[in-house]
């Protein structure tokens, strides 16, 4: 029996201490995690082959939310099944997590709010987003119609600053890729290789649209609870299409102007999970340890980052059975197309308000910043460095003086 169990076991094991390791390292954002995850498990270990990995990203392409966890998830299930893709993804997140719920309670709890580091992240937060703007519009506006549509939905958030004119947004992007971005060329003919009953994929889905109206429902009629902030943070992470960089924008739209939490808190934050390895999305984790409305700062930390990732268990489960039709379908990639474009929009209106607006008070911190996208760009200084120098030269020299 215990033999038995001990075979059983090994599997989540070994996918836990495999992205435990990756989750500690893995620094560079989501691009950098998809290659840690080729070299560990592609080409080291050999859980899958090539073909399997390039199907894998493509699903988690199509999807919202974090590819790179959600890519992380998928490998985890293929490894050991479904507690397997559990496994992977506490792995790959848990010590980003843990590090911003302590930075967390170090702003929140220690008065530090108007530290001069924290007003340097933010500088270089500026720099950041300005860098996942150009990168994603070079990638997802590669032409005219793009560009266009981008720009449109940037004039949409500022016009309308809440989450209808973001919703609009990314609707109105995938009504226009429908009907005006066509794709060409043929799909691969590779499958994922993880196989689920049409069942649970069914059911997995009903929950996730009746949790969807749920979340609607309470944006619409508030309860100034805690299940609206549960309900803000699930939204968000269901919205999440072209990268982690998005959900500054509808985080911060959806948790800072009902007080929940300050902007000045959101943006330290946002500098913060630059510079820890792991998902950009742990930032959930930090928001939800700032806030006052949980009987302590660990809970509410847990709870928001599962709220924010529970989507992503849900889709994963709901669309893998219906994979390989999907993908074939040119009316869904072509959908797809618009909302890119439209989510680089949504992020260009977040570079103005509240991200430059916040940061940069004066012509020093103007200057600070573009020196911080010159370190990024040119230089190619990884982000985290930057964050970590920016933080100590503006506690050295204060900006904004």
């Amino acid at each position: 029996m215990s033999a038995s169990r001990i075979g059983r076991a090994s599997p989540l094991l070994e996918v836990l201490g495999v992205f435990l390791r990756l989750g500690l390292t893995s620094f560079g954002g989501p691009v950098a995690h998809l290659g840690y995850f080729k070299l560990e498990l592609v080409q080291r270990r050999r859980w899958l082959d090539e073909a399997s990995y390039a199907d894998t990203l493509a699903l988690c392409q199509f999807l919202p939310g974090p590819s790179s966890s959600q890519v992380a998830i998928c490998l985890g299930a293929l490894r050991a099944g479904a507690l397997g893709g559990f496994a992977a993804w506490l792995g790959f997140c848990l010590p980003s997590a843990l590090a911003l719920m302590a930075f967390a309670y170090g702003v929140a709890y220690a008065n530090l709010d108007h530290a001069p580091w924290l007003h340097g992240m933010k500088v270089v937060a500026v720099a950041v987003v300005a860098q996942a703007v150009w990168s994603m519009a070079v990638k997802l506006c590669p032409d005219r119609p793009r560009a266009i549509l981008a720009l449109l939905a940037a004039l949409l958030c500022l016009a309308i600053p809440s989450s209808a004119g973001q919703l609009l947004a990314i609707l109105g992007g995938a009504l226009f890729g429908w009907r005006f971005l066509a794709v060409g060329g043929t799909l691969s003919a590779t499958s994922v290789g993880f196989r689920l009953s049409r069942g649970i994929g069914l059911t997995a889905l009903v929950i996730f649209f009746l949790l969807q109206l749920l979340s609607f429902q309470v944006l619409t009629t508030p309860t100034s609870g805690n299940l609206d902030i549960l309900a803000a943070f699930y939204r968000t992470g269901s919205l999440v299409f072209g990268g982690g960089h998005v959900i500054l924008p509808l985080l911060q739209q959806a948790l800072c102007p009902s007080g929940w939490v300050s902007t000045d808190f959101f943006l330290a934050g946002y500098g913060a999970a630059q510079a820890v390895p792991g998902p950009l999305f742990s930032l959930a984790a930090y928001l939800g340890a700032g806030m006052k409305a949980w009987p302590a700062p660990w809970l509410g930390g847990m709870l928001c980052l599962l709220a924010i990732y529970l989507p992503s268990f849900l889709l994963l489960l709901g669309v893998l059975p219906f994979w390989e039709n999907l993908r074939r379908r040119s009316a869904v990639q072509s959908a797809l197309r618009g909302v890119n474009a439209a989510v680089v929009g949504l992020l260009l209106a977040a570079l103005y308000t509240p991200v430059g607006t916040s940061g940069i008070r004066n012509g020093l911190d103007l200057l600070a910043a573009l020196l911080a996208l010159l370190a990024l760009t040119r230089l190619r200084v990884p982000a985290w460095l930057v964050v970590l120098a920016g933080a100590l030269l503006a506690q050295i020299q204060p900006l904004g003086l």
